[in-house]
């Protein structure tokens, strides 16, 4: 599985890291455009996790790239 993190960079903007990596895959200075490029990425890898950090430094979300197996569905149809 190719899990990817969202999160912020401390000279601004967002970093998309890939699991256990030290180096950026992709920096953007828009959330919603670097959580985008972590779901491709991860789709493109045979899917998995992408997780996203809020302002705050605590993961806010996390979304399953098919065809990855989420072991906990969500309940609600917000996705």
């Amino acid at each position: 599985m190719a899990n990817y993190y969202v999160v912020n960079d401390p000279n601004g903007g967002w970093n998309v890291k890939p699991a256990h990596a030290q180096r950026v895959s992709f920096h953007s200075e828009n959330q919603s455009v670097a959580e985008s490029e972590a779901k491709r990425l991860s789709g493109s890898s045979g899917g998995g996790e992408v997780k996203i950090q809020g302002r705050d430094g605590k993961f806010r979300d996390s979304d399953t790239v098919a065809p990855g197996n989420d072991p906990n569905p969500p309940k609600d149809r917000r996705f």
